[in-house]
């Protein structure tokens, strides 16, 4: 028995989850991040499991993180310069792209650059075909003339993507084994090794993400690992990945793209826990840090994922929690432009100098200040105990923007407001009108350090009438490192047709993938715990140009049956587009295995059942919301009960957030310290 750290790096904090497994106690903390000196908000984090909580670093059985490492060098365009050697006339895949432009419907839309620009790269003379024969062999002098550029161009690596390499990946192995031989400074990816799957474009994109990200990710992953053997923490690390599992942080090294989106997955991981300890099983989360706000869906308890997920200008075509981000985090800066308009984000005042009120330096008015100036904050401590805000440095912050606009310091505050649940708004609405439900429909589960300031607000312009607040929302992220398991995506391009003549094809390509994911788990991971196989297939009506996703039976894998597989394809058609012909012949495209090893959960522990119903308030506020002040109480969280009933308008504080709560919703404490708000009738 030994106590589990989970731990979360975001923007502004970064948040530690620890489970005794002993005493099956939770504990959080929060540590302001260290830009100047990335590592030391660590060491510090661990320094302070000790002294609060008598956690020796040999005491941790497991340490789990996730890290925006990946998607910030993408999003902020600081990762390696590369060079990409393609099969030649070739080498406009990625200029072309699909032909499609980011927002069809938009004047001013306009495709990012791609990672490698036109002058670094490089076709080779070789040809396999899509049958994987072989019709021209590669040409050596090709790919050293190639290597030789990419030297005198200053890269830092090569990325090898040659046409129909996910079928026979013989040429691409070939390249890099040479390519290692001419240039051992230089690091070397393949896109048959990285993501095997059908379509150049796709496959060469994954692949130049996961080398864009290689050195930074390598670097951080390399601190990481000798910060806590030389702290004393023997456990293996690992670190959560953007498909919701996680992994040895040794092999993220060169699995970099697996973990773009780590930290963003975490939180939805972790909420998703939540919410069905909680009991709800339709849920749309909303995570707002100090640089975002991330909105993701829970259908039938489980978050949805999806391929072609947006990091920043790009796609990314691995399978990953499907998540949408818009830049208002608690300290994304308010702003006025040119013709007069007040703006809120995307930039961020960050940890350093951080938003006025936290009295690191920081004058720009950012949306943790509105929410000081409006008198939510400012009574209790945050981030426990880092700080207390300072309203008055708010309102100076906020000042600068009142003046300009003509309105009270508390009015513009109040407009800031409103101005981020506004984008937070329409992000909502588009990620519901694009699975076509009814956000009436769904709870609101708010999380991060500022998503109970914010959440209520918007679930009242949503229409939602359930919202719910976790006991520790603002570690969530790090508490999804807790409850993640291991896990992998393996994939294969088949190219069948639905019919017993295939059946024994697939039960081939069936042994062989489910082989390769046992391999992963027990020798890569060391996983020694039951292996559960989930199979997936990209399945179509042969002739059409897309394919729908359909969750497979693993009992119909074993078997072959193909008669189950096509009808399960016929129904999941049905269920998309209202129509299926199952007359027509059916094809799978790609085979996807997702092979898991379950870890421990932890058990939240149950409160004190409540004497009466009624909390006893802490003191009264004065706040400013709806256009005028109001005399609202503020309570404890910790002193909240199981059975204790409230309602809004009150604030709630506590270490790690602060919940603000408006008229119209009723407040019910469960068994457990979740806060379940439901609108009033």
């Amino acid at each position: 028995m030994g106590h589990r750290v989970g731990v979360d790096i975001g923007g502004t904090f970064i948040d530690f989850c620890l489970w005794d497994e002993e005493t099956e106690a939770l504990h959080s903390l929060k540590v302001l991040t260290t830009p100047d000196t990335p590592g030391a908000e660590l060491l510090r984090g661990l320094d302070l499991l000790e002294e609060r909580h008598g956690v020796k670093p040999a005491d941790i059985v497991s340490f789990v993180h996730g890290t925006t490492v990946g998607i910030n060098t993408v999003i902020q365009r600081k990762g390696a310069a590369m060079a990409l050697i393609t099969t030649e006339r070739f080498e406009d895949v990625i200029e072309l792209a699909r032909l499609r432009m980011p927002e069809a419907y938009s004047l001013y839309s306009r495709r990012g650059a791609p990672l490698v620009p036109r002058d670094r790269i490089f076709g080779v003379k070789e040809r396999i075909l899509s049958d994987g024969s072989v019709e021209a062999p590669l040409d050596v002098a090709t790919l050293e003339a190639a290597v030789a550029k990419a030297r005198a161009k200053g890269v830092e690596g090569i990325i090898v993507s040659l046409l129909n390499a996910y079928r026979n990946p013989a040429h691409e192995e070939q390249a890099v084994a040479l390519i290692r031989e001419m240039a051992p400074e230089l690091f070397v990816f393949r896109s048959s090794e990285v993501w095997p799957v059908i379509r150049e474009y796709e496959r060469t994109t994954t692949a130049l993400i996961n080398g864009y990200v290689h050195p930074r990710i390598r670097d951080y992953l390399d601190r990481l690992i000798e910060g806590l053997r030389g702290r004393g923490v023997t456990a293996q690390p690992l670190v959560t990945k953007s498909n919701g599992g996680i992994m040895a942080a040794e092999l993220g090294k060169t699995a970099c793209v697996g973990m773009v989106l780590s930290g963003t997955a975490s939180g939805v991981m972790g909420a998703a826990w939540v919410a069905r300890e909680a009991g709800e099983k339709q849920v749309i989360t909303l995570d707002i840090g100090g640089t975002s706000a991330d909105v993701a869906l829970i259908i039938d308890g489980q978050p949805q994922f999806g391929l072609g997920e947006k990091i920043g200008d790009l796609p990314l075509y691995i399978p990953s929690v499907a998540v949408s981000s818009i830049g208002d985090g608690g300290g994304s800066i308010a702003w006025v432009d040119g013709f007069g308009v007040l703006k809120v984000g995307p930039e961020s005042a960050g940890s350093t100098p951080g938003p006025a009120c936290y009295g690191r330096g920081g004058t720009r008015p950012t949306i943790t200040d509105a929410f000081a100036v409006c008198g939510f904050l400012g009574q209790h401590d945050l981030a426990y105990g880092a700080f207390r805000p300072d309203a008055d440095k708010a309102r100076q912050a906020i000042a600068t923007l009142a003046g300009p606009m003509g309105l009270g310091v508390e009015q513009t505050a109040e407009a800031i407001i409103r101005i981020a649940l506004s984008g937070m708004f329409a992000e909502v609405n588009k990620m519901v009108a694009r699975y076509g439900i009814d956000p009436r429909d769904f709870a609101l589960l708010t999380f991060g350090g500022a998503g109970p300031m914010m959440g209520c607000f918007l679930a009242r312009e949503l229409g939602m009438a359930r919202v719910l607040i976790p006991a520790r929302p603002g570690v969530v992220s790090a508490l999804g490192g807790l409850v993640a398991d291991v896990k992998n995506d393996f994939i294969r391009t088949l190219f069948i047709d639905v019919d017993a003549a295939a059946a024994p094809a697939l039960s081939r390509e069936t042994t062989a993938l489910e082989a390769q994911g046992l391999a992963w788990l027990r020798d890569e991971q060391h996983f020694a715990g039951e292996a559960r196989p989930g199979w997936f297939a990209d399945m179509r009506y042969r002739g059409q140009s897309f394919e729908i996703e359909v969750r497979l039976d693993p009992t119909w894998m074993t078997a072959a049956d193909m008669t189950a597989i096509a009808e399960a394809f016929h129904a999941a058609h049905e269920g998309i587009y209202d129509f299926c012909d199952r007359g027509a012949p059916v094809q799978i495209v790609n085979l996807r295995l997702v092979m898991e090893g379950a870890s421990p959960r932890p058990r939240l522990r149950r409160l004190e059942q409540a004497a009466g119903t009624m909390p006893e308030p802490a003191q009264m506020l004065r706040v400013f919301f709806d256009d005028g002040w109001h005399q609202v109480p503020l309570y404890r969280r910790a002193t909240l009960l199981a059975g204790h009933v409230f309602a809004g308008p009150c604030v709630v504080a506590q270490d790690d957030t602060t919940s603000c709560i408006p008229p119209g919703f009723d407040a019910q404490v469960d068994a457990t310290g979740n806060i379940l708000l439901t609108a009033a009738e």
